[in-house]
């Protein structure tokens, strides 16, 4: 059969059109669907948005609405109830400390609340901590010092509570006592699984430093957590610990 030229240049002709109408719809699809997708997206992140701000509406005081020079009463009592400065940010406490100067703190505590015994130097419950410190290190079963300022705070939380300045009559008392509140430090904030026990032990009878372990973590189990748990309560005796010290300089005796 033979098909005249200008009739096979216009089947040809119709067919293309038909080719391209189909190209062009289906890219029409394409680009439709593409927009619905974008747009359920952006529907998607503006409402975890306001459901995020909503969640944080408690917690954050509102800062008074442009505009309104301040005339919204509730406004006005949420900021003045949380003690806010005027940009509405909280407020931040910032207590910075040395090691040393804690354990100077630390030390005075400790003379101050033993007033019985008269001979007692800040820096000899140093000396008593730092020495169990040094003999866990040279012995290998730490890599690091324990003796950090937040391990130094833990201390003196269970010493705070702990020692009564109308029992502790001799300084062997005292290390007795300290010694077993830093060996429950160790415990709980040291890093490794487990401690021996011989450093931390200045006395013959194991029975009554295992009853004072028991004492202490009866009395203190839920400041032992809490003090983990709460910064602000960390840092509440942080600030204590800081100051408890004196303007006296004991720092020279205090190095390494």
């Amino acid at each position: 059969m033979f098909i005249p030229a200008l009739t096979w240049k216009r089947l040809v002709a119709s067919t293309k059109k038909r080719g391209s109408k189909k190209g062009n719809g289906t890219l029409n699809n394409n680009n439709n669907y593409q927009k619905d997708v974008a747009h359920l997206n952006d529907e998607n992140v503006k409402k975890s948005v306001s459901c995020a701000n909503l969640s944080s509406y408690e917690e954050q005081a509102l800062a008074p609405l442009q505009g309104t020079n301040g005339k919204i009463p509730s406004v006005k009592n949420v900021t003045s109830s949380t003690n806010y400065p005027s940009d509405g940010s909280p407020k931040r406490v910032i207590v910075q400390a040395s090691t040393s100067e804690l354990l100077k703190c630390l030390g005075e505590f400790l003379c101050r609340r033993c007033y019985r015994l008269k001979h007692l130097s800040p820096t000899d419950p140093i000396l008593w901590l730092r020495s169990v410190d040094r003999s866990l290190l040279l012995q290998g079963w730490q890599d690091q010092a324990f003796v950090t300022p937040a391990n130094v705070v833990f201390v003196y939380l269970l010493c705070r509570d702990i020692i009564d300045g109308d029992l502790v009559a001799t300084e062997h008392d005292l290390q007795a006592t300290l010694l077993t509140c830093l060996y429950l430090s160790y415990s709980y904030m040291g890093n490794e699984i487990s401690y021996p026990l011989k450093p931390f032990l200045v006395e013959s009878d194991k029975e009554a430093f295992w009853d004072r372990c028991l004492r202490i973590i009866n009395t203190m189990s839920a400041k032992m957590l809490r003090i983990n748990a709460d910064p602000h309560f960390f840092t509440q005796v942080f600030a204590d610990l800081k100051n408890e010290g004196s303007h006296e300089d004991f720092s020279h005796t205090l190095d390494r």
